[in-house]
């Protein structure tokens, strides 16, 4: 017991502030996500279903590609589906319940997956570059980036 005394707003308040916490077993692997302020200053319950998912699929896929050495981008696999792995240039989201991922698949074909959330079940993928002489593409940055412009 840590003594505090939380007043029923400061408890609902610590309730509704989304948290985050990975247990990996490699030592370099990152104990923590950091959550920036434009995924914690919208309260969750004033968020859609599909706003929500978006905004966290964007920190995992980030958090993912800081891992990753140059010769390698994210992709993305669909579990129990046999849609395949699309490596991954774009997502988005239609409220209420929509999210989309834009992208490729390994062939090079232009791909498009429309999913509502409550099937959302994703397996995030290293797979090598395109281009072995360009840098890899981070799309998770560049999404982040965007989170922080809202």
């Amino acid at each position: 017991m840590t003594g505090k005394i939380e007043t029923t707003a400061e408890a609902h308040e610590a309730a509704a502030i989304p948290r985050v916490r990975v247990a990996r077993a490699d030592k370099d692997g990152k104990n923590d996500i950091a959550l920036p302020d434009c995924v914690t200053k919208k309260p969750v319950e004033q968020k859609s279903p599909s706003e929500w998912a978006y905004e966290r699929l964007i920190l995992y896929i980030k958090n993912f590609e800081e891992q990753l050495d140059n010769e390698h981008e994210v992709a993305m696999g669909f579990t129990g589906a046999d849609a395949g792995v699309i490596r991954i240039e774009g997502i988005g989201y239609f409220d209420p319940d929509i999210v989309t991922f834009y992208g490729s698949d390994p062939t090079g074909t232009k791909t498009q997956l429309i999913q509502h959330v409550t099937q959302l079940n994703v397996m995030l993928r290293a797979l090598p570059k395109k281009v072995a002489t360009e840098a890899p593409q981070r799309i998770g940055f560049r999404l982040a980036a965007d989170l922080d412009a809202e």
